[in-house]
């Protein structure tokens, strides 16, 4: 199973030279409902709603989400090994919630702070 960041969903999405191949979206991909959120805000900030949101609702769909349950906010409460932002803080504490139940969960990202701050908690990371 991997978690997917963001960064990898928008890199697909908006076709940046470091996107993943079609294959990576044929495997099985869980993130925090967060993604949802961070996806449409970039879409409406860029002004790419009519030509996007069919691409970004598929996509999307491919992604099983992790809800932002009591369990996840409260590890989100918790310190971890390297200072996070906010959203970071969330989507760690996602990435742990699944870890519980599928320790070999590794992390796809191409932000390099998450990154960092995943590696600190001994995910594997994935350059998709």
């Amino acid at each position: 199973m991997i978690y997917v960041d963001t960064s990898v969903l928008l890199a697909r999405l908006l076709a940046e030279d470091h996107a993943p191949p079609d294959s990576f979206w044929q495997q099985t991909l869980v993130s925090s409902r967060l993604i949802e959120y961070e996806t449409w805000n970039r879409i409406h900030a860029r002004k790419l709603l009519a030509t996007h949101s069919d691409s970004a609702r598929m996509l999307l769909g491919r992604i099983a989400m992790v809800e932002l349950t009591q369990p996840v906010l409260a590890r989100a409460l918790e310190p971890f090994p390297v200072v996070t932002r906010t959203l970071d803080a969330l989507h760690l504490a996602s990435m742990c919630f699944v870890r519980n139940s599928d320790p070999s969960l590794a992390v796809a990202t191409y932000d390099e702070r998450l990154a960092r701050a995943a590696r600190s908690l001994k995910f594997k990371i994935l350059r998709p």
